[in-house]
Parts: C-alpha cells; structure tokens; sequence
C-alpha cells in the first residue's frame, strides 16, 4: 500500500498494538493486574481488553491466577526473547568484550539496542566479579531518555527542546536534575563523545557510556559500564570511557567484516 509519494505507508491493526501495548505494561509491573486497572492504564474498553489478554493467555504469553483474577507476563515469552537475543549477531560479537571490561574495571558491563518507542533495552551483560555488584537483567528495559545513555540519545538524535522536555518530565531520577543542568549535560556528552551519570539516576552509582550508531549516523545502541561510586574514582571514568570506545571500534570492524 502506497501513498501519493511511492512510498509505503503503514496499515494500522489495532488488535496487535494493543496486544503489544498489553504484554509491555504486564512486562513493567511489579505485580500482576486485573483487568479493569490495565483497560484504565492503557485507555482500552474493558471487553475488548479482557478479549485480548484471554487469547494472549491461550498463548502462554501472559499468566492467570483464578483466585485473585489477575494477569501476570507468561513464560510463554522466553523462547520468544531467547531466539531473538541468539540471532543477534551484535549481542554474539559484543559478549567476550564486555566479560573483559567487567573483569578489568571490577564494573557491570551492558550493551544496549533501541527497542520500540523510546526505549533500550539490554541485549548483552557481563557482571562484575567484586562481593558486591548491581543487578541488571538481560531483557531489561528503561526509557531511551534516562541516566548516561539517555544523555547520548538526548544528543545524537532527533528531537527538539520542546519534545525533549516533554519525555524528561516523564523520567524518574533518585535525584532528579533542573532541565537547564540536563542540557548543559547533553552538549557536554555531546562534545566528549560519552556520557557520565554520577549517581544522579541512581544514588551511589556511577553509569558511564558511548553511543553506537547504524549506517545512516542513527544512535540505536549504546555500550554501558555500571559500578560502585565509591570504587569508580573520577580520574579512572576517562579511561573507562576510552576503553568503551575501543570496544566499539572492535564491535564496528567486526560487524563490517561479517556484513551485519
């Protein structure tokens, strides 16, 4: 289906998008829900949700408890994300790289990738080895906007001011910045070429990162390290930073020779 200037445009099926928009609340809540506060959340007709969500069960992709009549996301899922984190070349290339920032830096290593609107999603971890580390899930999701990585996204994409401060009010920071501080923040990440959040998304924790970008100059990735403020001192977050950059140099000569 085309429009008037060739190019195809989308068919809209509302079913799937609200199937979608289904299975992502489920995915963020902390515990399972009924029906009427995800029709409420998700602005959909109660029938029409509770219709969804029974054939989504059918499928094993969310889960029904009978005696409190709430809907939880299914295991049903894992094959699904499993399959697609295997058939991601970059996952695959990226995972030897990270097991060695982790080991050497003593910080949680992640690769993260742009998954649906407005959001990243990690795709590849290393945990650090120390006593004490941070806890960040494969699969795990988190706006597109916040901490180190949201700086870079904030500075190598496409959005203006007014869309910018519309999706940071939205974010949830433990110490929140002024708007004003965020931008100047931005150019910075923007001029350095990496991002530093010193525990202001996250108290005591230190998140520095790089941007990776697609053949059109598209920021769509990011590699992260994550660790202890306390043990990442100031002067080791600039060689962090370039040893991060060196990874993507390795990552993008590696995904140029295997044409992925």
């Amino acid at each position: 289906m085309a429009d008037d200037s060739g190019q195809t445009s989308k068919r809209q099926v509302p079913a799937v998008t609200r199937a979608i928009a289904i299975l992502r609340f489920l995915a963020r809540s902390n515990e399972p829900m009924g029906v009427n506060p995800i029709a409420r959340e998700l602005g959909l007709i109660p029938s029409t949700c509770l219709h969804i969500l029974r054939v989504l069960q059918d499928e094993g992709l969310v889960e029904f408890d009978t005696q409190t009549k709430r809907y939880a996301i299914g295991i049903g899922i894992l094959p699904l994300a499993r399959s697609a984190l295997q058939k991601n070349t970059f996952s695959t290339l990226v995972q030897p790289h990270l097991s060695a920032l982790s080991t050497t830096f003593g910080v949680t290593a992640i690769a993260t990738q742009l998954a649906g609107p407005g959001q990243m999603v990690v795709v590849a971890l290393s945990q650090s080895t120390l006593p004490f580390r941070l806890q960040v899930d494969l699969g795990s999701r988190f706006p597109a906007l916040i901490s180190a990585t949201g700086r870079l996204f904030a500075a190598f994409g496409a959005l203006d001011e007014d869309e910018l401060r519309q999706r940071f009010e939205k974010l949830i920071w433990d110490h929140p910045p002024a708007f004003e501080d965020w931008l100047t923040q931005i150019d910075e990440a923007k001029r350095r070429g990496y991002a530093v959040d010193r525990g202001i998304y996250i108290s005591g924790v230190t998140v520095v990162a790089v941007p990776m970008f697609n053949a059109r100059g598209e920021m769509i990735r990011s590699l992260v390290a994550i660790g202890i403020s306390e043990r990442l001192e100031e002067q080791d977050i600039p060689k962090l930073a370039e040893a991060l950059v060196t990874v993507r140099g390795e990552i993008e000569k590696l995904e140029f020779s295997t044409g992925s």
